[in-house]
C-alpha cells in the first residue's frame, strides 16, 4: 500500500486531508506536525524518508503569520524556504511526488483580472516572499513537485476570519471590515477534496512511469469560484448565521497592518481544472457548507 505523507497534519488544511483520508482507502496516511517532524531539521527529514517510502508529501506546514513575519523574517524563511529545501531533496531522493500548497500572497495585486500561474510574481512582504522563495526551491530540485496556490483560507478547524467573524458578531451590534483588497475566500475542506483528487489521478496514472509526471509539475492555482472583499465576506458570514449585525466598509488605510496585502488577488483556475477535471464551487456554497459545520459542531 503507497504511503502518503501529511505535514502540518494541525493546521486548516491539514486537519481537512485527516478528516478526508479515509476517501482514499488504497493509500496508507502518516500525519505529521512539528512535534512528529521537525522539517528545519534536515537530518530528521532525512531519516524519516529513510524510514519509510512515500508516494507522495502533501506539504501543508508554513510560517502563515502575515504581519509578525515582517519583524521575524528568520523564522519564515526558515520555515517557508529552508525546511522545504529539505523536504524537496528527501523527495527528490525517494522519488516522492510533492504536493507543494502555496498563496495569493505572491502577487503584488496590481492587476484588475485573474491572475494567471505564468503572470509575474511579485509579494509585496517577507510572507508572500519566502513562500514565493519556496516554491522556486522545490521546483528547481525537485521535478516532480505540483505548486498549488491557494487564497482566504477558512476551515471549521481552527482559528480563520470566519470563525472570528462569528465570535465578534455574537459579541457587537456593528464590525467594520476592509472593502478595498478583492480575492476569494476558500473553503479548506474543498481544496483537501481537490488535493486527493489529484493525488489519486497522479497515482493512477504515473506510478507505473513517475518521471512521465514531470510533463504535468509545475504551478497551480486553486481557491473557490467567483470573487470578494473581505467586507462581503463578512457580511455573508453574519448573514448566514442570522446575527443582528451591521457591517461598516472601511478602506485599507483605516486598519494599518505591518504588512502590505494585495488590493486584488483573483486567481485564475483554468489550468488545474483543465488538467484533472476539477469542478470547483462557488465560494458562497462552500461557505454555506462550512457554517453549516460549524452548527453541527456546536449542536
Amino acid at each position: 500500500m503507497p504511503n502518503i505523507l501529511v505535514t502540518g497534519a494541525n493546521g486548516q488544511l491539514g486537519s481537512e486531508l485527516r478528516d478526508l483520508a479515509h476517501t482514499l482507502p488504497e493509500f496508507s496516511f502518516v500525519f505529521t506536525d512539528v512535534a512528529e517532524l521537525d522539517l528545519t531539521n534536515q537530518t530528521a527529514v532525512q531519516q524519516a524518508f529513510a524510514d519509510q517510502s512515500f508516494a507522495f508529501c502533501l506539504h501543508a506546514a508554513a510560517y502563515t503569520a502575515v504581519d509578525k513575519a515582517e519583524s521575524d523574517a528568520a523564522t519564515a524563511h526558515l520555515v517557508n524556504v529552508t525546511a522545504v529545501e529539505y523536504l524537496a531533496k528527501a523527495c527528490q531522493v525517494s522519488q516522492t511526488v510533492l504536493i507543494l500548497i502555496s498563496t495569493d500572497f505572491v502577487f503584488d495585486g496590481q492587476k484588475n483580472t485573474p491572475y494567471l500561474e505564468s503572470d509575474e510574481a511579485r509579494p509585496l512582504g517577507v510572507y508572500g516572499q519566502t513562500k514565493l522563495a519556496g516554491e522556486n526551491v522545490a521546483l528547481n530540485i525537485h521535478p516532480a513537485t505540483l505548486v498549488i496556490r491557494t487564497a482566504w483560507l477558512y476551515s471549521h478547524h481552527g482559528n480563520n476570519f470566519v470563525k472570528t467573524m462569528l465570535r465578534l458578531g455574537h459579541e457587537r451590534g456593528h464590525l467594520r471590515v476592509i472593502a478595498d483588497q478583492t480575492g476569494t475566500p476558500t473553503y479548506a475542506r474543498g481544496l483537501a477534496v481537490a488535493i486527493l483528487a489529484i493525488t489519486k489521478q497522479l497515482y493512477q496514472k504515473y506510478y507505473h512511469n513517475w518521471q512521465g509526471i514531470n510533463e504535468i509539475s509545475g504551478v497551480y492555482h486553486y481557491s473557490n469560484e467567483g470573487l470578494a472583499s473581505w467586507y462581503d465576506f463578512a457580511h455573508a458570514i453574519v448573514a448566514l448565521a442570522q446575527l443582528p449585525v451591521t457591517v461598516e466598509p472601511i478602506p485599507t488605510s483605516a486598519y494599518p497592518t505591518a504588512a502590505q496585502r494585495p488590493a486584488y488577488s483573483v486567481m485564475d483556475k483554468q489550468k488545474i481544472k483543465a488538467a484533472f477535471g476539477l469542478k470547483i464551487p462557488h465560494w458562497r456554497d462552500s461557505l454555506r457548507e462550512c457554517m453549516a459545520q460549524l452548527a453541527k459542531d456546536q449542536a
